[in-house]
């Protein structure tokens, strides 16, 4: 036997099984039957080769294959961004829950997934970006500017608060590879053009003008014809839907609100002690009127200039102290600066801090009248002269003593609402499941609110922050109770959920005479309907007028109509613009539901928009949006086509 066996494995047959055994071992390795693997994809994406693009996803094709995976952090933090920017577009509207809908959760997935397949398809096409375009991409980005211009020290700190923090070199990449991806959709959506046929054509077809007939059919006669239980059951079972109680809570909470608490006493002392402290505060600085003569000194001067400077400002001193000197007339004659050489070196009145440090530390220790210099600033030598003097002054306590008192009052009251509010913390994180015992403790009381759903309800389940809490998965599984609330200045509020009811089907005895108002609502609808199709049909063999003569109804005219004309109503005029144009003297006739009424109306003519009423600004304008949007709706055609080429797979229970 074992020799029969060792004959079966020699030979070609034997060499066939080793080769099938072998190549995958070759190919890919122990590891592969070996380890298992555990994927932690959100989206994995599959490109065929540039060179097979027909090729089956079947093993071993599937090798060769490009995969590349979107994992769960870089979505989660692409999702978090996106929850970011809602939230400060909606601010208190802002709803977690609508937001983390699986719908809007495959919006942000879908957006990265096109993102990933425009990078792969970019360099599955051999596109290079030049270091060139890289830089100058960074270079113009606002953020890194600085005056308009880019600012090195700014770039690196910017990257350094990133979180991560990144390097140049990593940022650098990051921005190759985005303008990688767009590359191809953007040069597609810029390549769009309008012709001006095109454009004139469209212009005529929105600025089309049409005269309309209709009749407006009265509301059919209240329906009185028995319900029967059948009916009642059949509706409910296919409108079940429309006949739910929503999601609700109620809430146990204790409120600290700043303003109801007693203001704190104040005394004499206390008052004093606080105008001593902010005596600044009530005193207004002193002012000062001012001209100067400045003998410049270009920056990175050598020293003989600097030199020849200062001797110049000491002469033009020693002159301007001269008794009878006309100060302003040297100024004008000698000044260096522009802008107050013409008014004679006269600056105005300027207030402490005004000016560079040694040029205001002078002017504000002379005397009125008093010329002192030269002086030394960063833009060279000044001579300044002091023209008059304005003291500053100070407000006497009893008049701030009012004042005084309301901030030392509303002071005490904050220091006691945020003492009192984080007692109230402490106390309720011992006891989270209930807030009786922290309320009491405290002397606060516990209040509870009626049943409300997510519309919100009087009180505090009025305030959005209120509703998010209360409806949050965390406090109506735990029963705990919530982080403090900020509901506005000194005013924060604790909440616990003590009943909630989930949102349920209403049984049928309960919503009975609501399925019964549908029913009877339905056959009104119905019957409006059938009248409506009735007068049509005459219409259409007679004409409108003769149809609603014999139906005793009245012909409205409304002519010349625009699709922005407001009249009848802007629903009505979308229905008259929403059928073909009229051919000759055959009008288009139609009916429409319009606000619940229906009507019937005919089309009789159309006329082409006026081009030759707009501007040149006009056309250039509106032909830009076109392009642009023409261009958009390019990019996302190219970026459909790309995705059919590819096999995308959605870990569902991973987003």
């Amino acid at each position: 036997m074992l020799q029969k066996l060792r004959d079966k494995t020699t030979g070609w047959i034997a060499g066939t099984i080793l080769t099938i055994v072998t190549v995958p071992f070759a190919f890919f390795g122990m590891e592969s039957y070996m380890s298992q693997r555990v994927d932690t994809y959100v989206a994995r994406i599959a490109q065929p080769p540039s060179w097979w693009q027909s090729a089956p996803q079947v093993w071993p094709v599937t090798y060769l294959w490009k995969i590349e995976d979107i994992d769960q952090q870089e979505y989660k933090e692409r999702l978090e961004g996106a929850r970011m920017r809602v939230r400060d577009a909606q601010g208190e509207n802002f709803d977690p829950k609508a937001f983390e809908s699986v719908e809007n959760k495959r919006r942000v997935l879908d957006a990265l997934v096109d993102e990933r397949l425009m990078l792969m398809a970019g360099k599955q096409a051999g596109v290079v970006i030049s270091d060139a375009l890289v830089r100058d991409t960074i270079m113009k980005t606002p953020d890194f500017q600085v005056d308009g211009n880019f600012n090195a020290d700014r770039y690196q700190m910017l990257l350094g608060t990133l979180r991560p923090p990144m390097t140049p070199r990593d940022y650098e990449a990051k921005i190759r590879e985005q303008l990688l991806g767009n590359l191809i959709p953007g040069r597609l959506a810029r390549s769009t053009f309008v012709t001006n046929g095109e454009f004139d054509r469209l212009m005529r077809l929105l600025g089309e003008h049409r005269d309309v007939a209709y009749v407006a059919l009265p509301a059919p006669a209240a329906d009185t014809d028995e319900v029967t239980q059948a009916q009642v059951d059949a509706w409910y079972k296919t409108h079940q839907g429309e006949y739910r109680s929503p999601e609700t809570v109620r809430l146990e909470y204790v409120e600290v609100d700043g303003s109801k608490l007693p203001a704190p006493a104040t005394d004499e002392a206390a008052l004093r002690k606080r105008y001593q402290e902010q005596s600044a505060k009530y005193a207004s600085a002193g002012k000062r009127e001012i001209s100067h003569i400045l003998v410049a000194v270009p920056a990175g001067a050598n020293a003989a200039v600097q030199k020849a400077a200062e001797a110049k400002a000491a002469k033009l001193a020693e002159m301007a102290r001269a008794p009878g000197a006309d100060f302003a007339a040297l100024a004008r004659a000698n000044s260096d600066d522009t802008g107050s050489k013409a008014a004679g070196g006269d600056l105005g009145w300027l207030g402490k801090g005004s000016m560079p440090g040694a040029f205001d530390e002078a002017a504000f220790a002379m005397q009125a009248g008093e010329v002192r210099g030269p002086v030394k600033s960063d833009f060279g030598w000044h001579i300044i002269k002091v023209n008059q003097v304005q003291a500053g002054v100070q407000r006497p306590f009893e008049e701030v003593r009012a004042e005084l008192e309301k901030e030392l009052q509303q002071g005490g009251r904050e220091q006691a609402f945020n003492d009192l509010t984080g007692k109230l913390v402490d106390a309720v994180y011992k006891n989270p499941s209930s807030l009786a015992p922290a309320a009491k403790a405290l002397g606060l009381q516990v209040q509870t609110t009626p049943v409300f759903s997510r519309a919100g309800a009087a009180g505090i389940a009025s305030e959005q922050k209120v509703l998010r809490a209360a409806f949050s998965d965390t406090l109506i599984q735990d029963g705990t109770a919530s982080d403090p609330i900020e509901l506005g200045p000194m005013r924060t509020v604790l909440i616990r959920v003590i009943a909630h009811e989930p949102e349920k089907a209403q049984p049928l005895a309960q919503v009975r005479d609501a399925v019964v108002a549908s029913i009877r609502a339905d056959r009104q609808r119905k019957a409006a309907e059938a009248a409506a199709q009735t007068l049509l049909q005459a219409a259409r063999k007679d004409g409108l007028d003769a149809a609603a003569r014999a139906a005793g109804l009245a012909v409205v005219e409304a002519n010349d109509l625009v699709r922005q004309s407001p009249l009848p109503s802007p629903q009505a005029v979308a229905a008259f613009f929403d059928v073909p144009r009229p051919r000759a003297e055959h009008p288009v006739l139609e009916k429409a539901r319009v606000a619940g009424q229906f009507l019937v109306f005919a089309v009789r003519a159309a006329r082409d928009g006026d081009i030759t009423q707009m501007t040149p600004q006009e056309r250039a304008q509106i032909l830009r949006q076109i392009t642009a949007a023409d261009g958009e709706q390019a990019q996302e055609a190219f970026i459909r086509t790309e995705r059919k080429r590819y096999d995308i797979k959605v870990a569902e229970d991973r987003l």
